[in-house]
């Protein structure tokens, strides 16, 4: 498993968080259908890497909503679609498999969402 690069260092603890619950995902996926144990396969690895790229990107940052409920929707449509087959299939073993981020992802479900501002 790779360190946080030094640019995650300085996110706040919220987005930290949103890195760790992408990962947490990405792998159990990644265990169950590329049979991938100890680290992810070179397309859930490249996945995980866009994710986390549009993450930095978030307009939100420390106000993000979960993705399911995000007004904006950065992933282009084919990532778009990898990243929710994941959610659907790791969403539901999250709790047991690291129940704390799963707690905090679903206390972040219930936040109201912060409207964004557009640039002119």
């Amino acid at each position: 498993m790779r360190h946080a690069s030094p640019q995650h260092e300085n996110l706040h603890p919220k987005m930290k968080n949103e890195l760790k619950t992408i990962r947490a995902m990405i792998s159990i996926y990644c265990t169950a259908h590329h049979h991938s144990p100890q680290s992810l396969c070179n397309e859930c690895e490249q996945l995980y890497d866009y994710a986390t790229k549009r993450l930095m990107r978030c307009p939100f940052q420390a106000d993000k909503p979960t993705c399911g409920n995000c007004t904006i929707h950065c992933y282009k449509h084919e990532m778009r679609d990898k990243i929710k087959n994941i959610m659907r299939y790791a969403g539901p073993r999250m709790i047991y498999r690291h129940p704390i981020l799963a707690i905090y992802h679903l206390l972040d479900s219930k936040k109201k969402i912060p409207i964004v501002k557009s640039k002119k």
